[in-house]
């Protein structure tokens, strides 16, 4: 029997070929070169790559026989994985393998402004020897800032504690018990921009994050803070960051992401305290290494038809037919219970009812977790990672099956309860042989809604009017409503509606609408369809 064709399209490390041993035939190719890539798909079992080839829809159809996309590194954004899912090729990436080196790039950013590193340096190499210029300061007894306490940010504090620091640390999904095993002190962003001499950021971007530290908390910040952000481009306002750099109202700042990469002609390589890399966080042998064996085992387990732990679309091994059809449902009632926390998560439970029940549907329980986690950490979330993401948060996971339906042949539900005592839920159902996603529970109300990309959840008194306030609210904003659907529990008691709209909503309308309409809470959710 002919070997499965594994092509290997960028340059990786020689342990990555040792980690896929012989059992598998070896083509080569130049993955930018689309005129050599697409055709040398056509035979291809598994494709390993890292951030030039792109593995966009054209190139997966061009693969008939394509089983799995290995992505080298941790980033994906060179790879559709809508239409990887869409044509049955899994993807795996290798999501813990910079971690490390991302870590200590956010540290030797934070020594290099505080000792003013990179300026010295060349100021000597030019002949200078100005001492007194470059004065810096100590990080002993100084308060550090960590916004983000996943698994990089977790790795930060390690490090920096042993520089005899304070820290504080922003993660509206961290427990303070967990944040108290980190010998971190969980504060509000607000306390943290006030207090923190230096910050540094490790959180996902997302419409939430986007933009969250602008003008109005470089106003309240110290005038010696310096701020790095190794993370992600666009969570620090830049336009903001240099008018505080530029004006004197911070010290300095430490960038290796930027809004656009590369920063062509961004007026913030012009500041003297600034201290800039080009996107380095993974740029180490060890992390290229560590990423090459990864992606090497997980293409092993894929062409063995096993499941693969980094798998970011599909979980592979076994999975009943009737219970594949709940993935993507899980994956987004997750994200939905998610959006629905206001504050961090200490347990969850995954309900199956109705026929699903009789299969194992630990895989729908996984789905959940991965959605749960995937606007919460930076790192990419797995199906295996994820009840690790929950372990390290110490939040407990059950699963209970019925297989009794009242109402639906399948449902399924994802209930967390919060830190404050409080509870959220979603639950959902698959319908027809489109396998048609539904929304039918939010929080304890029932509901039917068909799901899409951006829901606005509210609670509120009900009573007359309250369609006609926020149906205005979003006409004026140029935000057409999709769908939508109420529910109350009892006449004149609290009403939960749940709309459907075209296009994201701005936090500000919702927090105008909230206090308009005297809402209990008001939830945009924004969902990412990997399926």
């Amino acid at each position: 029997m002919s070997k499965p064709v594994v092509l290997i399209a960028e340059e990786l490390s020689p342990a990555t070929l040792e980690a896929l041993g012989p059992d598998f035939e070896i083509r080569n190719v130049d993955g930018a070169d689309r005129s050599a890539l697409l055709p040398a798909l056509a035979e291809a079992n598994a494709v390993l790559i890292r951030s030039a080839t792109k593995m966009d829809a054209e190139a997966i159809a061009a693969a008939p026989k394509l089983k799995v996309i290995a992505r080298a590194g941790v980033g994906l954004d060179n790879v559709d994985i809508k239409a990887a899912t869409n044509a049955g090729v899994m993807v795996v990436n290798a999501p813990t393998s910079n971690i490390i080196s991302a870590a200590e790039l956010a540290i030797a950013q934070i020594m290099g402004l505080a000792r003013h590193i990179p300026d010295a340096n060349a100021s000597l190499k030019a002949g200078e020897w100005k001492r007194s210029k470059y004065t810096g300061v100590e990080l002993y007894e100084k308060t550090i800032g960590i916004i983000g306490l996943g698994r990089i940010g977790t790795l930060v504090a390690q490090r920096l504690a042993g520089f005899g620091t304070t820290l504080i640390g922003y993660d509206p999904y961290v427990t303070q018990a967990r944040a108290e095993q980190m010998g971190v002190e969980l504060v509000s962003i607000e306390e943290l921009m006030k207090r923190s001499d230096f910050i540094t950021i490790h959180i996902p971007k997302t419409p939430e994050t986007t933009g969250m530290i602008s003008t109005a908390q470089f106003s309240i910040a110290k005038p010696n803070l310096r701020i790095v952000n190794c993370s992600r481009g666009g969570i620090i306002d830049e336009a903001a960051l240099y008018e505080a750099l530029s004006s004197g109202q911070i010290a300095g700042a430490g960038l290796d992401v930027f809004v656009n990469e590369p920063p062509k002609d961004s007026p913030l390589l012009g500041l003297p305290n600034i201290l800039v890399t080009p996107h380095l966080g993974a740029s180490t042998d060890e992390a290229q290494e560590k990423a090459g064996i990864s992606v090497a085992k997980s293409v092993r387990l894929a062409l063995a038809g096993d499941l693969v732990p980094d798998a970011v679309n599909v979980a592979g091994g076994v999975i009943d037919a009737s219970v594949k059809p709940g993935i993507p449902l899980a994956e987004k009632l997750g994200q939905i219970v998610a959006g629905l926390a206001h504050t961090s998560i200490v347990s969850v439970e995954f309900e199956a009812r109705g026929e699903i029940a009789a299969h194992d549907v630990t895989v729908l329980k996984l789905a959940a977790l991965k959605g749960l986690f995937q606007t919460m950490v930076t790192e990419q979330v797995s199906y295996v990672n994820a009840p690790l993401m929950a372990e390290q948060r110490g939040v407990e996971v059950r699963l209970t099956q019925d297989t009794k339906s009242d109402e639906y042949r399948n449902v399924t539900t994802l209930k967390a309860v919060l830190s404050d005592g409080s509870s959220v839920s979603a639950g959902g159902t698959v319908i027809g042989p489109k396998h048609q996603q539904k929304v039918v529970s939010i929080n304890g109300y029932d509901v039917e809604l068909s799901m899409a990309e951006h829901l606005v959840v509210m609670v509120y008194q009900d009573r007359p009017g309250i369609v006609a306030i926020y149906g205005k609210a979003f006409a004026e904003a140029g935000i057409n409503i999709a769908a939508m659907t109420i529910a109350r529990q009892q006449k004149g008691g609290k009403a939960l509606s749940v709309i459907t709209v075209d296009s994201p909503v701005a936090p500000a309308l919702l927090d105008k609408l909230k206090v308009e309409i005297q809402a209990d809470s008001m939830r945009a959710i924004s969902l990412v369809d990997e399926y």
